[in-house]
């Protein structure tokens, strides 16, 4: 799989712009699209998915060879693409993206006075089953955190900040790459981080981080970095998302981890460890910077199931089968 490295990702984001503007497309999608990303400052991965969605639903509804006219759209017609999208395999997660797509296309068109109803919003959303997050045990996470490295080595010190940054602040992993050097005070013991919808807050950190960052900041001026981020590869470029994900996974793999072993699982199992440690809800939202409270409460799911298999393991009377 092709990563790109972050100095890249801008390049590319304006090349889908251009090829937003050269698909043989509706103008007005077209149009659409790019009020996604240049008014709504959507990410070009999410304008990109929605292109996607969208090219494939008008050459539905158009065969391909004739104009489309979304005047004339109704919500039986919506149905029936994905009935067929259904039958081609598209999973319910799919099939409620796709709707999402053609809504906001939709409302959009209405602010434009184009069309007088929005027949997506009469296309009910596919159901999706919610699984609880994956976590990774807390004695795994510390097995890592406590194994022996070589603190004069810039690589082995700047994977284990990694770690520790993700399990103790609970950023994102395009927060944690794009985490601006001067963004990190050690005197406050906080870091500021950018995060989605250019939202900035505020991550109150340990004495452990500090001497790590420390420790890492004082390697890091041998390496000589060329950008303003606070974590860089050995030639002191940014880092990238393969990089960091390796570094997770084989630490936590060495350690004992099973199942999915990722930055995210690190930042659901920030979550829960707060919360398992009596930490108020709405401090947790703010942590992670969730729009919502309804975003964060799915963890106190997880530490519910966390309680209840450890009383069914533990609890004499839970262990007694029978009469």
């Amino acid at each position: 799989m092709l990563t790109l490295a972050p100095q890249s990702r801008v390049c590319l984001s304006l090349t889908l712009l251009v090829t937003l503007e050269c698909m043989p497309m509706n103008a007005t999608i077209e149009r659409f699209l790019q009020y996604l990303r240049l008014e709504r400052n959507l990410s070009w991965r999410t304008v990109d998915t929605y292109r996607r969605d969208l090219a494939q639903w008008e050459d539905y509804m158009t065969g391909g060879n004739r104009p489309l006219d979304l005047v004339s759209v109704t919500a039986g017609d919506l149905r029936s693409w994905l009935i067929k999208r259904s039958a081609h395999g598209d999973c319910p997660a799919t099939l409620r993206r796709r709707v999402q797509a053609l809504r906001a296309l939709y409302r959009y068109l209405l602010r434009k006075n184009l069309v007088t109803v929005n027949p997506a919003a009469q296309v009910e959303l596919a159901k999706l089953a919610k699984p609880l997050p994956k976590l990774v045990r807390e004695k795994t996470v510390n097995a890592l955190l406590d194994a022996e490295i070589d603190l004069d080595d810039f690589t082995q010190v700047r994977d284990r900040l990694i770690v520790m940054l993700f399990y103790e602040t609970g950023i994102r992993l395009s927060e944690l790459i794009g985490l601006q050097d001067s963004a990190v005070d050690t005197d406050k013991c906080e870091l500021k981080v950018h995060g989605k919808r250019d939202k900035d807050r505020l991550i109150p950190f340990g004495d452990e981080l500090v001497q790590w960052i420390t420790r890492y900041r004082r390697l890091r001026a041998g390496v000589r970095p060329v950008c303003g981020n606070l974590l860089v590869t050995a030639k002191g470029n940014p880092l990238y998302s393969s990089l960091v994900y390796r570094v997770v996974h084989e630490g936590l793999a060495m350690a004992g981890g099973t199942g999915k072993l990722s930055p995210h699982v690190l930042r659901h199992t920030f979550a829960s460890v707060m919360l398992n440690r009596g930490a108020e809800l709405n401090s947790v939202k703010e942590l992670l910077g969730h729009e919502s409270l309804a975003a964060t409460q799915v963890y106190t799911h997880v530490t519910l199931s966390e309680l209840q298999h450890n009383y069914e393991l533990a609890h004499p009377r839970a262990l007694k089968k029978g009469g």
